[in-house]
């Protein structure tokens, strides 16, 4: 018989999150977020990009896998609109991507928690290619995440690949850092001027 409690759901996705990145005005991406059916705070993240910051109901207390949900809510926004949508997403064990643009196939790139790379390279030459980015300077940055590296862990690959984004307008809001717990992001997105 064993002594050990079950972990409750709640508990065992405390150490996910994720970001959504809308390459649109906040305006554009509120009048399309609520057909997602979940809460989310609405900042602008630069010239010509929003962030979307989940409660995270379904993997906080569903049980679903953070990527999973993010990846379909990635590809129900970017399907009906003119702009891609990029989800980052976190748990304990992974972290990674997924770019959803129009009806093309969503990409995405995982590394394991200690920043092991368990993605397919091209994914990253894919990525650079639909948002436009330099294809030397950009995509040599890209390449850099997908090379084994021990002192860079999941956050650290994730803060790398927001560092390349910051070429392309990208400014994400303090406190909205890769690696927060989803309660924390909500309360450093509620606490941005104009948060919607």
């Amino acid at each position: 018989m064993s002594t050990h409690a079950p972990v409750p759901a709640a508990a065992s996705g405390a150490a996910s999150g994720a970001l959504l990145l809308c390459r649109a005005e906040p305006d554009s991406v509120a009048a399309v977020a609520p057909l997602l059916g979940e809460r989310m705070a609405l900042v602008a993240a630069g010239g010509e990009w929003s962030v979307l910051v989940p409660e995270g109901g379904p993997w906080r207390y569903g049980g679903e896998p953070v990527d999973r949900v993010v990846t379909g809510w990635a590809a129900a926004l970017a399907v009906g609109a003119p702009w891609p949508v990029l989800a980052l997403w976190w748990d304990a064990d992974r972290s990674g991507y997924t770019l959803a643009s129009g009806f093309r196939r969503p990409v995405g790139y995982v590394w394991l928690a200690d920043g092991t790379p368990a993605g397919e390279d091209e994914a990253t030459r894919t990525f650079a290619a639909r948002l436009g980015l330099d294809p030397v300077l950009d995509v040599q940055a890209l390449d850099r995440l997908t090379r084994p590296d021990p002192g860079a862990d999941a956050r650290a690959r994730l803060r790398g690949l927001l560092a390349v984004l910051t070429r392309a307008g990208v400014t994400l809001p303090d406190g909205l850092d890769p690696g927060t717990p989803t309660d924390r992001l909500g309360e450093a997105a509620g606490a941005v001027p104009g948060a919607a």
